[in-house]
């Protein structure tokens, strides 16, 4: 079995970013996500997009490897919540959470979720939280097993031809991982 590791991305790692979370979305989301919201996914300008975040010091991109394979990847960062009066009460949010399919089922999302919470902890995050599509039923179990929980909180994203909602996820980064 080749050796699993999850490090900080690197400028060399936006190109396998750009095509996971195309590939990714185009195979899980296309039932309620437009061709061309996907087709978005892979254009110059979210490969700039990922450039600026893969070098901003506010932002943990992280990449999950196997052997020479880059099979997955997460974005986050580390923010005050509303009205937070110390930077103790620091959330730390998941902006992208995504392994390849074929690649799942072997603990990528896992050490990329833990190595995220520790990273986000040492910025004094205390707690987590992420935005995944309602129908994401995989996902939402993930974040279950870590203890996050669906908080009551939603929104809306454009997809280009509707809606997509998007239910609010929290919980401690102190994590549950099994």
């Amino acid at each position: 079995m080749a050796i699993a590791a999850v490090r900080a991305a690197t400028p060399a790692d936006v190109d396998e970013i750009v095509r996971i979370q195309g590939d990714t979305w185009e195979a899980a989301y296309s039932t309620f996500v437009p061709a061309s919201a996907v087709d978005a996914l892979r254009s110059d300008g979210a490969r700039d997009a990922w450039a600026s975040a893969v070098d901003a010091d506010a932002a943990h991109v992280l990449v999950a490897t196997e052997g020479d394979w880059t099979v997955g990847f997460l974005a986050a960062a580390a923010m005050p919540p509303e009205g937070a009066a110390t930077p103790d009460q620091a959330w730390g949010e998941i902006g992208a959470l995504l392994v390849e399919p074929r690649w799942g089922r072997r603990g990528h999302a896992g050490r990329l979720l833990a190595t995220a919470a520790e990273r986000l902890r040492g910025a004094g995050a205390l707690y987590g939280l992420a935005w995944v599509p309602e129908p994401d039923e995989a996902s939402r179990r993930f974040y279950a097993r870590a203890g996050w929980e669906a908080d009551g909180g939603v929104r809306g994203l454009d997809t280009g031809a509707g809606t997509l909602r998007e239910i609010r996820l929290t919980g401690s980064l102190d994590l549950k991982l099994d």
